[in-house]
């Protein structure tokens, strides 16, 4: 049943509105906005995008002011210091058990006796701060002591014991000693007394009396009440009766170079008539490092300190890792725009025209695609053997890198072809390569972005794995990738977990923040949300 409804209004309102004034549209009050504007207006309301792009800035800024900075370069190796930890400035100042080039080792009595006695020779804190604490393991019936330390990694190193020393480098360090005050070379250990176990005759870090247990070599130490040791030692005797611990040699005359504290070699080559002189020569490593970069090579590198760590080659990790990330983000970057460029071009003409031209460089992309990248890249490798790895990797993912880029752009021509806008600008007169890239294209420009951007994380894992998997060789000179990092850590992951940590947290940050950062640039860019508001 319809009701009626009264409306009951006063008289009075019902009156002509703007009798006296012609009506107008009112101006617009806000200003235009351009397209990339409006994109980035949409881009910044995401948070997720914007914490992702803030880490891939300080990833690439990583990778490229890194190397620059380091006094450390790729080329830099030093065997004596593979797999050391990380070490950083801050933790040995403030004196904390983290990042500190330290580990928590759990060492029998004669490893325990090894590294005391390196640290009441040189004053080094082998055992950090000299604290350690001992437990009792039995093992069936029998029981044995364990000892509890810290172990510094850099000064664990010890002495080195070498018979090459030429004498240029010896008066050098003797004066640098005698500038500095800081001992380099300590005394020559006695070798009649050295240890006869064929694995320590040569190890420089016996200083005191030993003998033969087995196959071992046992120092012969007295054990004192409160849990430390008193050595014996077996430096050599001084043929003047000068026992100078130092080792010091004052250049007051040739003639008073105290020669006879060491064993020294005199030899003549006959043919040039040259008579070269060498010495044995027993030395603290960690000093000697100070004094080999700071004083002899003056590189810049002031003493044995890496911030990541090194690897089993004794490579900064930190320098590899910044420069492996460079070269990554160089070779992805250039091949993405090289990818762009082509794809987009080629994918144009396919979407634009149709037909039988779609048709015919449609069958050329399919031979393409069909061939898989591993036998490219081999076939590639096998060709060009003598061309350098990083050309043959840039012609691999050329060949076929493009074709991704080709479909997404022929598909948003074909979407927008027929738009309306489009059949005016062709009714206008417009030409083809007006309305190609004037009129469709930046309309395809979001989704084409998205996907380069996209392309940049997936070469990289790409690239990563190709040189992991050894396929791909980056090791070369002054040249390392991420790929060859993990792959030389992949069999020391148990004990050095450092040298897979980084390369691996390196890989993950990158492919996470790269996904999270194309999500907003695809919702960024979507013309569809153009002045829409969240």
């Amino acid at each position: 049943m319809k009701e009626n409804i009264n409306y009951n209004v006063p008289k009075e309102k019902l009156v002509f509105a703007n009798t006296n004034r012609t009506i107008h549209d009112k101006e617009l009050s806000t200003k235009p906005v351009g397209y990339f504007k409006d994109a980035f207006n949409r881009f910044k309301k995401n948070k997720g995008s914007i914490i992702a792009a803030f880490i891939i800035l300080f990833l690439v800024l990583y990778a490229i002011i890194a190397p620059i900075f380091s006094p450390y370069s790729v080329a830099y190796s030093d065997g004596h210091y593979k797999y050391v930890l990380p070490k950083s400035n801050i933790s040995e100042q403030l004196n904390i058990d983290f990042w500190d080039g330290c580990s928590n080792k759990e060492i029998s009595k004669e490893n325990f006796i090894y590294y005391y006695s390196m640290m009441v020779e040189t004053g080094h804190d082998v055992i950090k701060n000299g604290e350690f604490s001992t437990f009792t393991v039995v093992n069936g019936k029998k029981e044995s002591i364990k000892y509890k330390v810290r172990l510094d990694s850099y000064h664990a190193v010890g002495m080195y014991l070498t018979n090459t020393m030429l004498q240029e480098e010896y008066f050098a360090i003797q004066k640098y000693q005698d500038e500095t005050g800081i001992q380099v070379i300590y005394p020559i250990t006695d070798r009649d007394l050295r240890p006869k176990a064929t694995q320590d005759e040569s190890d420089g870090n016996f200083w005191f009396k030993t003998e033969v247990s087995g196959t071992k070599t046992k120092a012969i130490v007295t054990e004192n009440p409160d849990g430390t040791f008193t050595f014996e030692n077996i430096y050599k005797k001084y043929s003047n009766g000068i026992d100078d611990y130092t080792s010091k040699v004052r250049f007051e005359g040739e003639n008073n170079y105290l020669y006879d504290y060491a064993y020294k070699t005199v030899s003549k080559n006959e043919e040039t008539g040259v008579t070269s002189i060498t010495y044995e020569v027993r030395y603290n490593y960690y000093e000697y490092y100070k004094f080999y970069h700071s004083y002899y090579l003056k590189d810049g590198i002031k003493e044995p300190m890496f911030l990541f760590g090194c690897t089993s080659g004794g490579q900064d990790i930190f320098t590899c890792l910044a420069s492996g990330a460079r070269f990554s983000f160089i070779m992805a970057i250039v091949v993405a725009l090289v990818n762009l460029i082509v794809g987009a071009i080629y994918g144009a003409i396919e979407g634009y025209y149709g037909g039988k031209i779609d048709l015919i460089m449609e069958r050329f992309v399919e031979i393409l695609s069909a061939v898989p990248f591993m036998i490219v890249i081999t076939l590639l490798k096998y060709h060009m053997e003598s061309t350098p790895q990083v050309l043959v990797l840039f012609i691999a993912y050329f060949l076929t890198g493009w074709i991704g880029m080709a479909g997404r752009t022929r598909m948003q021509f074909y979407r927008f072809k027929n738009q309306e806008y489009v059949l005016a600008a062709r009714t206008l007169g417009a030409k083809d390569t007006r309305i190609m890239f004037k009129h469709i294209f930046p309309n395809a420009l979001g989704t084409l972005i998205t996907g380069s951007v996209l392309v940049i994380p997936g070469m990289i894992f790409s690239e990563t794995s190709l040189s992991y998997l050894g396929i791909i060789n980056l090791n070369s000179g002054n040249m390392t990738s991420v790929g060859t990092l993990l792959a030389n850590a992949q069999g020391r992951m148990t004990d050095y977990p450092h040298m897979m940590f980084f390369p691996a947290l390196f890989i993950s940050l990158l492919m996470l923040s790269f996904n999270l950062f194309g999500n907003g640039l695809r919702d960024a860019f979507n013309p569809s949300l153009r002045g829409t508001e969240e």
